[in-house]
């Protein structure tokens, strides 16, 4: 195997995993516990 054959692999894998962590921070299923989280600093005690 190849050195540029394997920086060609890593590369495509923290790109597929980007991409993942982007599709999950934009799902609808988790605005509402994001929505929460956001608040948690203006909340008080």
């Amino acid at each position: 195997m190849d050195i540029n054959l394997l920086r060609s692999i890593v590369t495509v894998v923290a790109f597929v995993v980007f991409i993942g962590i982007v599709a999950w921070a934009w799902s609808r299923r988790n605005k509402a516990r994001f929505d929460e989280a956001a608040r948690l600093p203006f909340e008080q005690d």
